[in-house]
Protein backbone atom coordinates (compact mmCIF):
# COMPACT_ATOMS: atom_id res chain seq x y z
CA UNK A 1 0.00 0.00 0.00
CA UNK A 2 1.19 3.56 -0.86
CA UNK A 3 0.58 6.60 1.51
CA UNK A 4 0.63 9.94 -0.09
CA UNK A 5 1.14 12.56 2.13
CA UNK A 6 -0.27 15.79 2.09
CA UNK A 7 1.78 18.72 2.70
CA UNK A 8 -0.59 21.74 3.63
CA UNK A 9 1.01 25.35 2.60
CA UNK A 10 -0.22 28.13 3.95
CA UNK A 11 0.16 31.53 2.33
CA UNK A 12 -0.67 34.83 4.50
CA UNK A 13 -1.66 37.48 1.71
CA UNK A 14 -1.89 41.16 3.04
CA UNK A 15 -3.01 43.78 0.33
CA UNK A 16 -1.64 47.01 0.97
CA UNK A 17 -3.70 49.93 -0.42
CA UNK A 18 -2.40 53.96 -0.86
CA UNK A 19 0.85 52.75 -1.03
CA UNK A 20 2.86 56.37 -0.83
CA UNK A 21 4.51 56.72 -4.17
CA UNK A 22 7.79 57.33 -2.33
CA UNK A 23 7.64 53.87 -0.37
CA UNK A 24 7.01 52.26 -3.74
CA UNK A 25 9.98 53.53 -5.19
CA UNK A 26 11.63 52.71 -2.55
CA UNK A 27 10.37 49.17 -3.21
CA UNK A 28 10.94 48.75 -6.39
CA UNK A 29 14.69 50.19 -5.75
CA UNK A 30 15.72 47.77 -2.81
CA UNK A 31 14.12 44.75 -5.36
CA UNK A 32 16.50 45.65 -8.17
CA UNK A 33 19.32 46.32 -6.19
CA UNK A 34 19.31 43.02 -4.90
CA UNK A 35 17.86 41.38 -7.94
CA UNK A 36 14.86 40.35 -5.34
CA UNK A 37 11.18 39.75 -6.66
CA UNK A 38 8.62 42.58 -6.01
CA UNK A 39 7.13 40.15 -3.16
CA UNK A 40 10.62 39.05 -1.92
CA UNK A 41 11.73 42.45 -1.01
CA UNK A 42 8.66 43.69 0.38
CA UNK A 43 9.03 40.53 2.90
CA UNK A 44 12.43 41.03 3.18
CA UNK A 45 11.70 44.94 4.31
CA UNK A 46 8.98 43.65 6.26
CA UNK A 47 10.91 41.13 8.30
CA UNK A 48 13.92 43.46 9.09
CA UNK A 49 11.06 46.19 10.39
CA UNK A 50 9.23 43.78 12.62
CA UNK A 51 12.36 42.04 13.83
CA UNK A 52 10.85 38.70 12.79
CA UNK A 53 14.04 38.11 10.05
CA UNK A 54 14.62 34.28 10.13
CA UNK A 55 18.08 33.90 10.76
CA UNK A 56 20.49 31.41 9.09
CA UNK A 57 21.31 28.65 11.01
CA UNK A 58 25.22 27.95 11.42
CA UNK A 59 25.88 24.78 11.61
CA UNK A 60 29.31 24.37 11.96
CA UNK A 61 32.10 26.98 13.13
CA UNK A 62 35.59 24.64 13.05
CA UNK A 63 37.17 26.34 9.95
CA UNK A 64 35.61 29.93 10.18
CA UNK A 65 39.53 31.53 11.84
CA UNK A 66 40.71 29.92 7.83
CA UNK A 67 37.99 31.73 5.64
CA UNK A 68 39.79 34.69 4.06
CA UNK A 69 43.60 34.04 5.31
CA UNK A 70 45.22 33.04 1.77
CA UNK A 71 47.42 35.97 0.41
CA UNK A 72 47.41 36.05 -3.32
CA UNK A 73 50.61 34.00 -3.45
CA UNK A 74 49.52 31.13 -1.74
CA UNK A 75 46.00 31.25 -3.55
CA UNK A 76 48.39 30.66 -6.90
CA UNK A 77 50.62 27.97 -5.37
CA UNK A 78 47.23 26.28 -4.51
CA UNK A 79 46.12 26.47 -7.58
CA UNK A 80 49.19 25.38 -9.32
CA UNK A 81 49.37 21.97 -6.79
CA UNK A 82 45.97 21.39 -8.24
CA UNK A 83 47.00 22.28 -11.91
CA UNK A 84 49.47 19.12 -11.43
CA UNK A 85 46.98 17.02 -9.62
CA UNK A 86 44.33 16.95 -12.52
CA UNK A 87 46.99 16.10 -15.39
CA UNK A 88 45.71 12.95 -16.78
CA UNK A 89 47.89 10.28 -17.29
CA UNK A 90 46.78 8.10 -20.94
CA UNK A 91 48.85 5.00 -19.97
CA UNK A 92 46.81 4.51 -16.91
CA UNK A 93 43.24 4.74 -19.10
CA UNK A 94 44.65 2.41 -21.31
Amino acid sequence: MCRVHHLEVRVNAITVRNLPPAVARAVRGKARKEKLSLNKAVVKLLEEATGTKARRQVIHHDLDHLAGTWSQEEYEQFMEALREQRQIDPQMWR
